[in-house]
């Protein structure tokens, strides 16, 4: 057996907070087997929200600095994680850091958090930038998750995330599939700020909205909906194509919410539709949102199984560190039928920190 002690570090979109996720990896001869040791989330202040929100609209030298910036507070987290929880035995941290922009029509991404910050604060090698080297073989750089749900969590017809961006993996005659959805968390929280509140809990303020038809039946429209995969979206993408719809129609916030649930129902239903049983794992943050839950099983047939906590919320950081293990064994860690990369592929960088 090959064993490998490892710490995931996920900042999604939807700007929840910095997960950290301590995992153990065993290679055995029926395959790899995980198990999630400790986590903790480190919320981001008002602050760090602002400056990474409003981060594409600055300097080139700005967000170099902020890079350096978020290598330094990902350090503080990741020491602060392993004094509390007196992890001894740690081979590296992976991280995937904080994207700022993804367009790889134009053959960009960028994830922020310096790893050579990280790696020279906490003298652990880091392993980051695990999107770049597929946007450059002409793929999409995302999403890199059905990697670990093919390995990890085989079991399931599907793998959804409700995340910032809701995606979905499985496997069609013998290829991992997979491919951004749409927006979810990303857009459903944007219309809670003037409310002060962080998500809407359970989905109480969206079940308490009526759906729009016309501006429903406008978003559903989008070409993105329509194109043929492996594709994936970014912030620009909702900044161009979402919010200046949702502006025209002048509505409150509850309907507001209301018809985006049914819009992001509607297409993650449209994903997995099927006349054979099917199971679909959900996690991230969405799998707490009950009434996108219920909007998404009035739509599909599927069986929707909602895991513990720890898995929900936590899944994304330990599929980053199993990416990691990957990277660090000279593995293939993207698949070039999800991204539309040349061909698969071994991407991020190691910063080596030598004991």
């Amino acid at each position: 057996m090959q064993v490998y002690y490892v710490i995931g570090l996920m900042s999604g979109t939807s700007l929840d907070g910095v997960d950290l996720a301590y995992c153990k990896f065993i290679l055995t001869n029926n395959g790899w087997e995980y198990e999630i040791i400790h986590t903790a989330c480190y919320p981001y202040s008002e602050d760090w929200k602002g400056k990474l929100a409003n981060a594409e609209n600055t300097s080139a030298l700005a967000i170099h600095l902020l890079d350096t910036a978020l290598g330094n507070y990902f350090s503080e987290n990741i020491s602060e994680f392993i004094k509390k929880h007196n992890i001894t035995e740690l081979d590296f941290i992976a991280s995937h850091g904080h994207t700022i922009f993804h367009q790889p029509e134009n053959g960009l991404t960028l994830q922020i958090g310096a790893g050579a910050v990280i790696a020279a604060n906490t003298g652990i090698t880091t392993i980051c930038d695990f999107r770049k080297m597929d946007v450059a073989m002409g793929g999409q750089g995302a999403p890199l998750v059905p990697i670990g749900d093919r390995d990890l969590f085989s079991s399931y017809n599907y793998c959804l995330n409700i995340g910032g961006i809701a995606n979905i993996s499985f496997e069609l005659n013998g290829q991992r599939l997979a491919y951004d959805i749409c927006p979810a968390n990303m857009i459903l929280n944007h219309y809670l700020s003037d409310k002060n509140l962080l998500f809407d809990n359970e989905g109480l303020l969206a079940r308490s909205g009526t759906v729009n038809p016309e501006l429903l039946a406008e978003l559903n429209k989008l070409d993105y909906y329509h194109q043929a995969f492996p594709k994936s979206l970014g912030k620009e993408w909702v900044l161009q194509n979402i919010y200046p719809r949702v502006a025209k129609y002048n509505l409150s916030e509850n309907h507001i919410l209301a018809t985006l649930v049914e819009h992001i129902a509607m297409q993650i239903a449209a994903c997995h539709k099927s006349d054979i049983p099917a199971s679909m794992l959900i996690t991230g943050g969405g799998a707490y949102h009950s009434y996108l839950i219920e909007r998404i099983s009035a739509h599909t047939n599927t069986q929707l199984i909602i895991p513990n906590q720890v898995l929900i919320e936590f899944k994304e950081a330990l599929v980053f560190a199993y990416l990691g293990v990957l990277r660090y064994r000279n593995e293939n860690n993207c698949l070039a039928s999800v991204t539309g990369a040349q061909k698969n592929n071994c991407g991020g960088q190691i910063f080596f920190v030598k004991n």
